[in-house]
């Protein structure tokens, strides 16, 4: 049974895919890191609108990023058909948050972004490393343990939304102390092997001779666990800081 921690990316999605031959070709690696190559330029385009801008000014932007691009992620994981279109979409918007966040974290901590953005590109060359090696096999096991895993600190993130609207923070998230540095180790550890998932997906999309389509949809999935790992470097880095 083949599943991925990653919403955007599951068994099902492929079963579906092979309804129909696919008459526009079929989905292959190389076609995969492509797409994944266009979407990180237009994050890149997306987060410098917003970097360069001061604080003030990129907030409406940055709502903009936030909402529009949820609404995006929606519409590819429900219509992965329109992933083409849908997925540079994200991309664009998910850049005008990430350099908005990435500018305010900066203004607080002097080199942050760059050690959030070396770390968060270093793990990602390990989990590939260790993937393609062989080092760390994408077993039924370790699928359900990272998709619980996944799932419960979603649950997590989900409550202390909830409890925010009523003035409630929740310090195991937010709060430097050795239990929030602990928890955001955890997230970040998760977020990593969430990457291995990504690559399966891939892998096996190719393996299955899933539409080409489905090249835009799986380049997709990869950059959403790429913002979720970077998000949580920032916020790590941050709590570690913080600390001095």
């Amino acid at each position: 049974m083949f599943r991925s921690g990653n919403p955007a990316l599951s068994e099902n999605v492929l079963k579906r895919s092979f309804a129909a031959e696919p008459a526009e070709g079929v989905m292959t690696v190389d076609g995969a890191v492509n797409k994944t190559t266009i979407l990180f330029i237009i994050l890149l385009i997306g987060a410098s609108i917003t970097w360069y801008q001061p604080i003030q000014a990129a907030q409406g932007w940055m709502m903009l990023g936030v909402f529009g691009g949820l609404i995006a992620a929606l519409v590819t994981i429900f219509k992965k058909e329109w992933a083409r279109y849908s997925a540079p979409a994200y991309a664009l918007l998910e850049g005008l948050f990430l350099g908005g966040i990435s500018s305010i974290y900066e203004a607080q901590f002097n080199g942050l972004v760059l050690q959030a953005v070396a770390l968060t590109f270093g793990t990602f060359a390990a989990m590939l490393i260790a993937y393609r090696s062989g080092l760390i096999k994408v077993t039924n096991k370790l699928r359900f343990g990272i998709v619980a895993a996944t799932g419960g600190i979603a649950l997590v993130y989900f409550a202390s939304i909830i409890l925010g609207f009523f003035g409630v923070s929740v310090s195991l998230i937010s709060g430097n102390g050795l239990f929030g540095i602990g928890f955001s180790l955890i997230v970040v550890g998760v977020a990593a092997m969430n990457l291995l998932l990504d690559f399966d997906f891939i892998e096996k999309g190719a393996e299955y001779n899933a539409p080409r389509y489905i090249e835009w949809y799986a380049a997709f999935g990869l950059m959403v666990t790429l913002v979720w790992l970077y998000l949580e470097f920032l916020r790590l880095l941050a709590k570690l800081q913080s600390r001095r």
